[in-house]
């Protein structure tokens, strides 16, 4: 699964398309690298996505199949933090 079907799935970001600019432009690493839409997350994977507000941070706890229901999307990821900026 690619990186930005990944965000899109879990709901970290609601759109797809959001989501690949968002990597497109830099504001989306894994393992503090800049990463593309196209990189296939693993399981462990530290991801940092810098918002307009805010950088968060997840970690990648499983893979989840294409169709995941809003319920189940937190259970593959672990938010690791927020720091707003002002």
């Amino acid at each position: 699964m690619r990186l930005d079907q990944f965000l899109k799935e879990t709901r970290i970001i609601k759109r797809r398309t959001l989501a690949k600019q968002m990597c497109d432009d830099g504001f989306v690493m894994v393992n503090s690298k800049k990463a593309k839409a196209s990189y296939e997350p693993k399981e462990g994977d530290v991801i940092e996505i810098y918002f307009k507000q805010k950088k968060a941070r997840y970690r990648v706890e499983s893979i989840p199949q294409k169709g995941t229901k809003k319920a189940e999307a937190i259970n593959y990821y672990t938010m690791l933090g927020e720091e707003y900026y002002e």
